[in-house]
């Protein structure tokens, strides 16, 4: 019933809508920068600013800024199909990139620029296998990115956004990878700073990934009706539940939903985005959100 998820061809893919595609990448970035990045023409750093007032606990900060960002970015996806009727699919999509990439960087920011504020709870950065498990788990996390993710251009609106209907590759393990992945990822990087910054952006990010978990069942089950019951009678909220309950037989060949150029992008990326952790740190420094 479902679509295969991660599915790419190179042989359908048109030269012109990735050209497009670079185009529209490096115009949302420079709008980026100048309207919210760079501290002498932007809001970002007024917006932290105005955050980190309301408290001088970076703590309380943290949490608003999960909050605001959770706040927008799930109202925004729940008003999706009223606002795709109203100015289009694309238009909206805009829209709700438009609003949430700024909420998101900064939060990210402030995350990395605070991460060692606030109280020391546990300190396990010199346990021998402590630093290779986290390594793992983050390694693992990604790999529970949305399937829609990947679709690089709806999600830039070079083709026209849709609400797809997943069933194969990880959606057979979790029908809500990313929620199960930022759940990894929080309790990764939790044990390993062990403060009470990463706690409060931990608790911040899963509440906001398991509401959205129940908000995203509610939104395909209003779109799809019995087709997406079927597809919920097979899979699971839980990693692997629904195999344990024989509820999903897996294919022979189920490797094969996973060899595929996004999830090889993927690790490219993961690995690259680990050995590049001085720069982005680096990055936000300068930014003195």
């Amino acid at each position: 019933i479902g679509e295969d998820s991660a599915a790419f061809e190179l042989g359908k893919q048109k030269l012109a809508s990735w050209v497009y595609f670079g185009v529209v990448l490096g115009v949302v970035l420079f709008i980026l920068n100048v309207v919210w990045i760079d501290n002498s023409t932007g809001f970002g750093k007024s917006y932290i600013d105005a955050v980190s007032s309301i408290s001088g606990s970076p703590e309380v900060a943290m949490l608003m800024l999960i909050l605001i960002f959770a706040t927008v970015h799930s109202g925004l996806a729940s008003l999706r199909d009223i606002g795709e009727k109203l100015i289009g699919e694309r238009a909206f999509r805009v829209l709700f990139a438009g609003i949430s990439l700024p909420l998101a960087m900064s939060t990210i920011v402030f995350f990395i620029n605070h991460r060692y504020d606030g109280s020391q709870l546990w300190q396990l950065q010199g346990v021998p296998g402590v630093h290779e498990a986290v390594w793992v788990a983050n390694f693992v996390s990604f790999f529970f990115l949305y399937p829609s993710t990947f679709n690089l251009l709806e999600v830039a609106a070079v083709d026209k956004p849709k609400m797809h209907l997943w069933e194969t590759g990880i959606m057979r393990i979790t029908r809500h990878p990313q929620m199960v992945g930022q759940i990894v990822w929080c309790l990764a990087h939790t044990l390993w700073i062990g403060n009470t910054v990463a706690v409060s952006a931990s608790l911040g990010l899963i509440a906001h990934h398991l509401f959205g978990a129940w908000n995203g069942d509610r939104r395909l089950a209003k779109r799809y009706g019995e087709a997406f019951e079927g597809i919920k009678k097979r899979t699971s909220v839980v990693p692997f539940a629904a195999i344990f309950e024989g509820r999903q037989v897996l294919p022979e060949d189920y490797y094969k939903e996973f060899v595929r150029l996004p999830y090889l992008a993927i690790t490219a990326l993961t690995v690259g985005a680990y050995f590049a952790h001085p720069l982005m740190q680096g990055a936000s420094f300068r930014l003195h959100w």
